[in-house]
């Protein structure tokens, strides 16, 4: 029954966490091209202090959207605020991070092969990591390199590949991926509770108060903008590693971090072609160098030819009879109908092993994640052995 609630609370916070993360994701990509399309008003909208308009059709009607310089001037009767799709993404985030990751299965977070961690020692690199990672990234973006779009990129850049790198080797590579995804997210949100709601309260104070808004709410207005710039950039790559967990292909790769650093990097860069192509900018050699580096990126990864298979003395028979019983020892307590593992209410990702030949129907998952990743078994908490694998995938190349 335990697992069964958990289930159903994974579910429930993961949908919700979807959800948020849609209405968040497609707020910051509407303002952005909203920012990007605006155009010159005419003289009486630049009067008023309009600094930009756009006419846009949607839904069966017209719209005229208005961008002030600063303020109007007075308060409108109702004003609408984007907050909470923020917050309650990153909220139900971190609660599936707890769900999932801190309480859940240890497998999915720790790997004594890479170090020996409890789970309360786990849980404090973490969040540790997540705060540290935080406070750096709003020195520097309070400090001059902000006023360097391009030097601060890079400099974000390095910090998250460290980041990733450092992770890796502590964590299991899927653990490593999801707290790498928390760290930008944590980041994003930061800057929307740090900076753009405190700029956005401050300008509507002034209005309120009927103030003219002076150089200090007009700097934390600029400084806004330029948190909801690096909020858009870091879009593509949160979403990538949001589902990831369901490619051990990457995150299990001996190599995961750098090639976590190469897709945030491609994403963020063909994410900066639509940013410039909104301002009438095109350049879509911007997508060309995005998509050779994607073909070489999965060039890299793939898989060597797997030489035809053949028996020599220093390779003892693997019989059906022995993968049978490397399938009892290592798997089933998981990959079964009806699991035996305490974690799990059904077989992770719907295969079940019980018998040869559904694992011949699995066989390269299986090859992917056991023999080739050393993924599964999840954390080994059976001992499965080197020589046990080599025999595995021995065998899935006989058959």
């Amino acid at each position: 029954m335990e697992a069964y609630l958990s289930e159903w609370l994974s579910l429930i916070i993961r949908w919700f966490h979807v959800i948020a993360g849609v209405a968040w994701i497609g707020a910051s990509f509407y303002f952005v091209w909203l920012d990007n399309h605006l155009r010159e008003p005419p003289d009486w909208k630049k009067q008023k202090g309009i600094k930009g308009d756009l006419w846009a059709i949607h839904g069966g009607g017209f719209y005229e959207v208005a961008k002030y310089r600063l303020g109007p001037e007075q308060m409108p009767r109702e004003l609408h605020w984007f907050k909470w799709e923020a917050y309650s993404t990153w909220l139900s985030g971190m609660a599936l991070l707890f769900v999932v990751y801190y309480m859940g299965s240890p497998g999915y977070l720790i790997d004594p092969s890479k170090a020996q961690l409890s789970g309360g020692a786990a849980i404090a690199i973490g969040l540790g990591t997540l705060l540290a990672v935080m406070v750096i990234y709003e020195a520097l973006i309070r400090s001059p390199l902000a006023d360097n779009g391009k030097a601060f990129g890079l400099v974000l850049f390095a910090i998250l590949v460290l980041v990733s790198w450092g992770l890796f080797q502590v964590f299991s590579g899927r653990g490593a991926y999801i707290h790498v995804g928390a760290v930008i997210g944590t980041i994003m949100v930061a800057n929307v509770f740090l900076g753009i709601i405190p700029a956005q309260r401050a300008l509507v104070g002034a209005v309120a108060r009927g103030e003219e808004p002076g150089e200090r709410v007009a700097h934390l207005a600029a400084l806004a903008k330029l948190r909801s710039t690096h909020n858009n950039y870091l879009t593509l790559p949160v979403i990538f590693i949001m589902i990831s967990n369901h490619y051990p292909l990457f995150y299990s790769h001996p190599h995961g971090w750098a090639i976590l650093a190469a897709i945030g990097f491609i994403t963020a860069y063909a994410r900066h072609y639509f940013n410039l192509r909104h301002q009438d900018i095109n350049k879509p050699s911007i997508l060309v160098i995005a998509g050779v580096l994607t073909i070489a990126l999965i060039w890299a990864l793939a898989p060597a030819p797997r030489p035809a298979p053949q028996q020599t003395s220093n390779q003892p028979a693997v019989t059906d009879a022995d993968i049978q019983t490397l399938m009892d020892t290592h798997c089933i307590a998981c990959h079964a109908p009806e699991p035996s593992h305490p974690a799990f209410q059904a077989p992770p990702a719907g295969i079940a092993l019980q018998d040869l030949s559904l694992l011949l129907q699995h066989r390269d998952k299986v090859r992917q994640s056991a023999v080739n990743s050393h993924y599964m078994p999840l954390g080994n908490p059976t001992g499965m052995t080197e020589d046990e694998r080599q025999a595995l995938g021995r065998w899935l190349d006989e058959q």
